[in-house]
């Protein structure tokens, strides 16, 4: 990859390629009604009253109604306990009407997440954080792909950008980014064949990893850690971060912020995404993928 600039950044366009992709799926959808099938249906449980989780399963549900599913949302208090969740999961698993469904993550701390997690039914776990599907992914087999890291690939695939023998580093080794972002990178495939750093807390001199990074993808919550001297030029930078900061002269009171520094960044990269508009779209429109995969999947032998 080039080490300067000579043009300005090309921007990943998150929300524009999503709304795309939602019509393509709203073309499936319908021509899978036509041949007499339902419509998919998409469940989602959300638990308590965080903002951020609220805002993000509404998107769902908007979007749901725009490629023609069908969509239920499940609300409980934040007190609700184990064994009652644990039940609505079951519930799910049970109900022939329901193809996918979703606990909105993350969950109040006297809740097991990953107890939950393994109750769901791998075959309507459109989330695809189940051990099935990540062991699955791991040895290159079929499952469902978190929607992040599926978004994250679809975004560079459908961008034309070139991944084969390039030095990718992801910062953040979670179960539901990081982690399964370095195997999809990794792997044989197209997009793929990347050389994978994969850092974490724990890494010594971050800095100087992602320095090397032709691409970067940061994934770890922490508003604008990674600035323009951590970036090389050229680099293609994804950021998967975003946090709600307080900012009294915004509508809301607060923005949005990624872990990148968009504004000192961007001028050294050749493609960078947005936060917002970025990496999120993606991420629901690959929940859209499994929901429908998922329903079709039933009349499979």
């Amino acid at each position: 990859m080039s080490t300067t600039m000579t043009q300005a950044p090309q921007i990943l366009d998150g929300k524009g390629l999503s709304e795309r992709i939602k019509g393509e799926i709203a073309d499936e959808v319908q021509a899978w009604m036509s041949r007499g099938h339902r419509a998919p249906h998409l469940a989602a449980v959300l638990v308590g009253e965080d903002g951020a989780s609220r805002t993000y399963v509404d998107h769902k549900v908007r979007s749901c109604a725009r490629v023609g599913f069908e969509s239920t949302l499940i609300q409980r208090p934040a007190d609700i306990t184990q064994e009652e969740l644990i039940d609505i999961v079951h519930g799910l698993n049970g109900d022939p009407s329901i193809d996918g469904f979703i606990v909105q993550l993350p969950l109040p701390d006297h809740l097991d997440a990953e107890a939950v997690i393994e109750a769901v039914d791998p075959a309507k776990d459109v989330d695809g954080f189940h051990p099935v599907h990540m062991g699955n992914l791991a040895l290159g087999m079929p499952g469902f792909v978190p929607a992040t890291p599926a978004g994250i690939m679809t975004l560079i695939e459908r961008s034309g950008i070139e991944t084969e023998g390039k030095h990718a580093v992801v910062i953040g080794r979670s179960s539901i980014v990081g982690t399964p972002m370095s195997l999809l990178l990794s792997r044989a495939g197209t997009p793929g064949n990347c050389t994978v750093t994969l850092c974490h807390s724990r890494t010594k001199d971050l800095e100087a990893h992602c320095r090397e990074a032709d691409i970067l993808v940061a994934a770890v919550g922490r508003p604008g850690m990674i600035g323009a001297d951590m970036v090389k030029a050229g680099a293609v930078v994804i950021d998967v971060g975003i946090t709600r900061v307080e900012d009294d002269t915004a509508k809301r009171g607060y923005r949005l912020k990624g872990d990148v520094d968009y504004d000192s960044v961007a001028p050294k990269c050749s493609w960078i995404t947005p936060v917002p508009g970025g990496v999120g779209p993606m991420t629901i429109v690959s929940l859209l993928r499994n929901t429908l995969t998922a329903a079709q999947a039933k009349l499979q032998p």
